[in-house]
């Protein structure tokens, strides 16, 4: 006889595809009407935009571009001058077709970038861009549970308190303001370059919203009255809240990512600086829920087998955050530190003996005045490592960003550069769940009369289900027959009654 356990359903997101992919571009710029001749190309600096995300038969598209600076000193040896210029990228992501469009998470990372001059009117861009593609689509995790059950059927449940990601989006919003540095620093005479830097504060879950708060940094380099070069950061803190598809309990989890969509940022004819920054806060809710299996079974009475299937559960077991410092010395002649950039790349997993070895590759970028008074940029690249621990079955995810200012400080003849790289690891588990589906029955059998009806057995590491399903007995009449509450005391002995 075969009996069926009915199929219950919890819904989650199934992740489709998840990968980092790099791409490299070049664009020849030449200087406009007007602009003097290329001298020295002395650094190249950028700010990723992410324009677009599109779900598409058979994969899913990234499109974004870079908005590119290069500084550089004529050649008749007059004023510094930038010139910026706009690198585009476009990226596909390939995984089978699905029945409807799912969400996608884009993380984009400027991995480095550099230019040369190939003559005095003409420069060469190149640019390397890292975008983490994140693929979901709205699912179900099955599991089987039996209705009716003869009474001679003994069942062993388990139950996992399971993190399970339940929806994801996106917020956009803008930041508009009007802005100004203070009277104690050179006045803004000529905008060179800018970037914004955002950081995540707080994040939460309340009821049927995603609430976030945090602030964009706005980096510029400037030319001040003097002809000299400066630069100055704003904080922009914001707050924002997103409406949810359904309503959480206190223990429900979000995960936000924010990315820059668009960046403008002009000098008004009385000084003042007017930005507008398009931004998208893109999230996952993650919710606690309480999953119950049945995994194992037997009959003291009758032959019996089982169904099995292993489920796997896109669960989350621990999320961290840690903050890695990068620390690059750099051989230099320094006077006065003009600018400092900072470009941490996507974190590279390896797993070792111990777990996984998580690699942070960063770029610093220095712009200084030497002891002589004359400009100078140089870009050393640092490597770091961070050990995470992981299980023979389980996953880590690593998401990382800039935190906080760089800095550099000079001293006898070097450059000490300093930035801090903040790394979110997600841990999540491969293994299945085990679980029964469904039992094949035999006849039962007429009990042995030369078997014994009770028999003494000594406790060891065996669980009380195990003790009973190799004797014949069952776990509830153990229980009574020596008055226990939960397991057995290693080496006590026990009155197995067999059923």
């Amino acid at each position: 006889m075969e009996l069926q356990f009915y199929k219950a359903t919890d819904p989650c997101l199934q992740r489709v595809k998840r990968e980092v992919q790099y791409q490299e571009q070049t664009q020849e710029v030449r200087l406009g009407d007007g602009m003097p001749d290329i001298g020295r190309v002395l650094g190249t600096w950028g700010q990723v935009l992410l324009r677009g995300k599109e779900w598409r038969s058979g994969g899913m598209g990234v499109t974004g571009g870079i908005m590119a600076w290069v500084l550089y000193a004529p050649e008749d040896g007059g004023q510094t001058q930038c010139v910026e210029t706009w690198i585009p990228f476009q990226m596909k992501w390939d995984f089978s077709d699905t029945e409807r469009d799912g969400i996608i998470n884009a993380v984009c990372r400027l991995k480095n970038m550099d230019a040369r001059s190939t003559s005095t009117r003409k420069l060469i861009v190149r640019a390397c861009v890292g975008v983490l593609g994140e693929a979901l689509m709205p699912g179900e995790m099955a599991r089987y549970m039996p209705q009716e059950l003869p009474e001679d059927i003994q069942i062993l449940k388990k139950t996992y308190p399971l993190y399970l990601p339940r929806e994801a989006g996106e917020k956009p919003f803008n930041l508009e303001e009007v802005l100004d540095v203070p009277g104690s620093v050179p006045a803004v005479e000529k905008l060179m370059r800018y970037e914004l830097q955002t950081e995540l504060i707080d994040q939460k879950v309340l009821g049927s919203k995603v609430v976030f708060r945090g602030a964009g940094i706005l980096h510029i380099l400037y030319r001040a009255d003097d002809g000299n070069l400066y630069s100055w950061d704003f904080e922009l803190p914001f707050s924002q809240y997103s409406e949810l598809d359904h309503d959480y309990e206190q223990d429900a989890q979000s995960r936000v990512w924010l990315a820059v969509t668009g960046l403008e940022l002009d000098r008004d004819d009385e000084g003042k600086l007017r930005l507008k920054a398009g931004l998208t806060a893109q999230y996952m809710i993650s919710d606690r829920t309480m999953v119950e299996v049945v995994e194992d079974a037997y009959s003291p009475r009758r032959r019996m087998t089982a169904k099995t299937e292993a489920q796997q559960l896109p669960c989350i077991l621990d999320e961290t955050v840690q903050t890695i410092r990068a620390e690059q010395m750099a051989e230099v002649e320094g006077g006065r530190v003009v600018d400092i950039a900072f470009y941490p790349d996507h974190p590279r997993l390896l797993r070792g003996d111990n777990g996984i070895e998580a690699e942070i590759p960063v770029q610093f970028q220095l712009l200084y005045y030497d002891q002589d008074g004359v400009l100078q940029c140089t870009a050393p690249r640092w490597e770091g490592r961070s050990s995470l621990y992981a299980g023979e079955y389980t996953q880590v995810e690593a998401v990382s960003s800039a935190t906080g200012k760089a800095q550099a400080v000079f001293n006898s003849g070097r450059a000490e550069l300093r930035g801090e790289v903040l790394m979110e690891a997600t841990t999540g588990s491969q293994r299945g769940v085990p679980m029964i589906t469904g039992l094949e029955l035999g006849e039962m059998t007429e009990s042995d009369p030369n078997r014994p009806s009770l028999i003494l057995c000594r406790a060891g590491e065996e669980a009380l289900w195990d003790i009973a399903k190799r004797t014949g007995a069952t776990v509830e009449g153990i229980r009574e027959a020596n008055h226990l509450s939960d397991e057995a005391s290693p080496g006590q002995m026990l009155l197995i009654p067999i059923a």
